[in-house]
């Protein structure tokens, strides 16, 4: 029976067990990845090089494209790696490596989105100390402090997680690595700890979503105190791309972590996983362009430049 000094690489799960339908899953994935580094590598972009964007929401805003690459292209590539060659192997240091990561961009996104809802609250509730509150430094703060969070949160996580022992195997039940499915190849009492740290991670998480809750609680009050309905309709639309990501983030995410024991399939694992993996980097970028004629109108001068460049 192996324990965790002996073991050198993790399985992870297959995505088909025919070649024909690897080798679908494979283009499937890399349409998907591709379609994800297009989206939020624009949205970056236009952001950076456009100064009439350089405003609190659209810094947030670059911040969530970055962490949603990050987040993305930890868990897509290895995937479609083992898809293409047909194999499930990964290293043990690549299997921390990328839990290491898939938590720092994940746990930095929800902070960040966060933060994003308190810009929109100053933004509609507290216009005339917008540039107070959330000023150049201040923002530079909240963003750092997001990330330190993100980092200090996974740096916990995988260093626990590992330092377990495990005797139940090297089979991860998922195509890319995460905690629970290495907690299942433990086979020592303390991954107790491990329970004590997502007691408080969840904490956290409705801590954070409590107060998205509040802040448009209070946007909803004072949209509402607005005597124009062209004015309600304006400031509340600047509100829906933040609404409609973090419904995204949180649901699929809550379905992934809290679903009960006796809906888990690996079927079904790897269904919630893909949702909460793949969909939100790559849905992130359309919902926030969709409507947004300020990105679109700075993606045209951009392209627009390079052309007339290139003349």
């Amino acid at each position: 029976m192996p324990n965790s000094s002996s073991i050198s690489e993790f399985l992870l799960l297959a995505l088909a067990d025919t070649r024909q339908l690897q080798l679908l899953h494979f283009w499937l994935l890399l349409g998907i990845y591709l379609a994800a580094l297009l989206g939020n590598g624009l949205i970056s972009t236009a952001v950076a090089c456009d100064h009439r964007l350089h405003t609190p929401m659209y810094f947030f805003l670059l911040n969530l494209a970055l962490l949603d690459l990050g987040c993305i292209s930890t868990t897509l590539p290895k995937a479609m790696a083992n898809a293409l060659w047909h194999t499930r192997h990964i290293s043990y240091a690549g299997c921390a490596a990328q839990i290491f990561f898939f938590l720092f961009f994940l746990a930095a996104e929800y902070c960040i989105l966060t933060i994003m809802s308190y810009d929109r609250y100053v933004a509609i509730c507290k216009p005339l100390h917008y540039g107070t509150l959330l000023g150049s430094r201040a923002c530079a703060t909240m963003a750092a402090a997001a990330w330190g969070t993100g980092f200090l949160n996974s740096l916990l996580h995988t260093t626990n997680t590992f330092s377990l022992p495990l005797c139940r195997g090297n089979a991860v039940d998922q195509f890319f690595c995460e905690i629970p499915q290495i907690l299942k190849l433990s086979c020592s009492k303390s991954y107790l700890r491990e329970v004590g740290l997502t007691v408080i991670n969840a904490l956290l998480f409705f801590g954070c979503f409590a107060f998205i809750l509040f802040s448009y609680v209070q946007i909803l009050r004072a949209v509402l105190r607005i005597p124009s309905e062209q004015g309600r309709l304006k400031a509340f639309s600047t509100c829906l791309p933040h609404l409609a990501v973090v419904s995204l983030f949180v649901s699929t995410a809550t379905f992934a972590y809290l679903k009960s024991p006796s809906l888990s399939s690996p079927s079904l694992d790897l269904v919630v996983a893909v949702l909460y993996t793949v969909v939100p980097p790559v849905m992130n970028p359309i919902i926030y362009s969709m409507r947004n004629q300020e990105i679109k109108q700075a993606l045209r001068t951009l392209f627009g430049d390079i052309l007339l460049q290139h003349q």
